[in-house]
């Protein structure tokens, strides 16, 4: 096989993976209320924007999923996650206990992470949320790369 007819083959192989990711999760959002559906999509908007060279890490857990934002394909190496639950959407930040949130916005007690409820997307626009998000870029391990476009990884479904 020549060199280019290998590259133009991974070219479309991983077209097709990104289709067949996006139908995934496109499924489990239609899982969702009408409004619910608007909301996910909305913040996964708000953070892929703020956060573009992250992958998009997405786990399927039959009553709700995850979509986790890493600067690599290992979750260990995570910023934040957004969590599509029937009781709501939520915001996770690593390092939560660590970050400044003098508001006291975020909730939970996990020692690695804590969240926002999010009602609404603007809610990412808040700058004490913003704050808190880019405090948690601040303190990862691994850092965003500055150019280039993260991709979306299905890494577990419920099937498995």
């Amino acid at each position: 096989m020549t060199p280019g007819k290998l590259e133009d083959e991974m070219a479309v192989s991983h077209a097709d993976a990104k289709d067949t990711s996006e139908a995934q999760l496109r499924s489990l959002i239609e899982k969702f209320d009408p409004k619910d559906q608007t909301l996910i999509r909305a913040v996964r908007a708000a953070v892929r924007k703020r956060l573009p060279t992250a992958n998009e890490l997405l786990y399927d857990y039959k009553s709700h999923f995850v979509i986790g934002y890493s600067p690599t394909e290992r979750p260990t190496d995570g910023i934040a996650s957004i969590a599509a639950r029937v009781d709501g959407v939520r915001l996770y930040l690593m390092h939560g206990p660590q970050l400044p949130d003098p508001k006291k916005l975020l909730m939970g007690s996990g020692k690695q992470a804590r969240f926002i409820r999010v009602e609404a997307s603007g809610k990412l626009a808040d700058p004490d949320v913003e704050a808190l998000i880019a405090a948690a870029i601040d303190l990862a391990e691994v850092p965003l790369a500055t150019e280039g476009c993260g991709r979306l990884i299905v890494r577990t479904t419920a099937g498995k």
